[in-house]
């Protein structure tokens, strides 16, 4: 099954099923969180990307989401 066919079954399974989905991939992203060798440093290409974006949301507060309503929109896509 290919990555988009399994995005597009997401949304037919029952709540717990997603749950349990979720606690899965939970488990393997602290896998690899150990895995990382570099220690989590960024590149100098990512750390430029973040710079600019950082400069983009001081220069324009409004274009930017607070982290709660992110959060909250998130949340719903997830239990939808």
């Amino acid at each position: 099954m290919s990555k988009t066919e399994i995005i597009q079954e997401l949304p037919k399974l029952r709540p717990e099923e997603r749950q349990e989905i979720r606690a899965k991939l939970n488990e393997l992203d602290g896998v690899a969180e150990e895995a990382w060798i570099d220690e989590g440093e960024l590149t100098a290409g990512e750390k430029r990307l973040l710079d600019k974006r950082i400069a983009k949301v001081e220069a324009d507060p409004n274009s930017a989401s607070a982290w709660p309503e992110v959060k909250s929109r998130v949340r719903e896509k997830l239990q939808g």
